[in-house]
């Protein structure tokens, strides 16, 4: 690699650089041959293109594209913005109260507030933190949502774990499969307990990190039986072909229902179908994508809550409205969104996911009362 390509890695995309993106994506080039090309590397370049994509629903054939000018217009925006201070009028405090407080009573993330109503907010998201904390609004920080606090979970083994189910399936494995192939779409599992812990109901998560959706699945506890169950469910329902272009790669931990590796990988034991690896023990952040992302589960279902009453509809109320709600990491867009765009319309079906609008979205526990 020559100097300049050395020389290049570390720097802010220029709109040359953006152009690049833009002629790459339109020839079919794959993010690390983009990357080459621009001696940036390919992580840079999909989040170049995350955070800038255009979306639109009026043309069905071009709803999902990145244009250069845009891109770069925006960022110069951005970085303009983060610098400077906004003054409001008394009027247009209350005016930003009206709109805002209602919907923080809601339930509704600060960042999903901002992000579905950039135009009529007349500040950046972190002044209207500082205005929720300072008490200029009418809500206090006690009405935001509050982070979910993690804690070092009882393992109790339920079921027995395969011999040798981690070989050539470790977080390190992972690494080095990535490095050759780069561009794999990953999707990481997990469980999230109730009350009644493993033996009571739980809910089965699988988060796609290339657009931030999240499955929930309703279990009569954790135990790979059930398990097995959902990707029988998904096999069958999807066929082969789309459970594979779906699930490339499954990322989970070392809970006792996952050490089957087979379970994934040749949900009927015929064809392998998927690679599944293991984060390495006590590492969650491994798959950090989704642990943060439980904590919107965390918004309706606290912890120390009985899953007992939970029924498949009220999981599915649930997970649309987590789906609908605006992610900053998405250029404001919604999992859902980006799910109709990356993911096959069959998972969509099968899984009877809705947008729910923005001013809709209902992160309380009262949302499943």
């Amino acid at each position: 690699m020559n100097t300049f390509i050395e020389s290049n890695k570390g720097k802010h995309f220029t709109l040359s650089d953006r152009i690049s993106i833009e002629a790459g994506i339109e020839k079919g080039w794959s993010f690390k041959k983009i990357a080459d090309e621009l001696g940036k590397s390919p992580s840079s370049v999909s989040r170049e293109v995350r955070r800038h994509l255009i979306f639109s629903l009026h043309y069905y054939d071009d709803f999902f594209f990145y244009r250069a000018k845009h891109s770069h217009d925006t960022s110069l925006e951005l970085r303009s913005s983060s610098r400077s201070g906004i003054n409001l009028s008394p009027e247009e405090l209350d005016q930003l109260d009206r709109l805002v407080s209602p919907l923080i009573k809601k339930g509704q993330p600060l960042s999903h507030i901002f992000l579905s109503h950039m135009e009529d907010i007349p500040c950046c998201q972190r002044t209207l933190y500082s205005y929720v904390d300072k008490q200029y609004l009418s809500v206090i920080n006690l009405d935001l949502p509050r982070k979910v606090r993690y804690k070092k979970r009882k393992k109790k083994q339920l079921d027995t774990p395969v011999p040798g189910y981690r070989k050539n399936r470790t977080y390190r494995d992972l690494l080095d499969f990535l490095a050759s192939s780069p561009d794999s779409s990953i999707v990481e599992l997990d469980v999230v307990e109730g009350a009644g812990g493993k033996s009571g109901p739980v809910l089965l998560t699988l988060f796609f990190r290339n657009c931030s959706l999240m499955l929930l699945f309703l279990l009569p506890g954790d135990r790979r039986k059930y398990v097995q169950d959902v990707f029988d469910l998904l096999l069958s329902e999807l066929g082969p072909q789309t459970y594979s272009q779906l699930f490339p790669i499954i990322l989970t931990d070392n809970g006792s229902s996952f050490l089957d590796p087979s379970l994934f990988e040749m949900p009927h034991r015929q064809d392998v179908l998927t690679k599944v690896f293991y984060c390495d023990p006590m590492s969650f952040w491994q798959k950090g994508c989704l642990e943060k992302n439980h904590e919107f589960i965390r918004y309706i279902l606290p912890k120390g809550t009985s899953f007992d009453s939970l029924t498949e509809q009220k999981v599915n109320l649930m997970m649309n409205h987590i789906n609908s709600t605006a992610r900053a990491s998405l250029n404001s867009c919604t999992p859902f969104q980006l799910a109709l765009l990356l993911l096959d319309a069959k998972l969509m079906s099968l899984m009877d996911l809705r947008s729910v609008p923005a001013d809709q979205i209902h992160l309380k526990p009262d949302l499943i009362k």
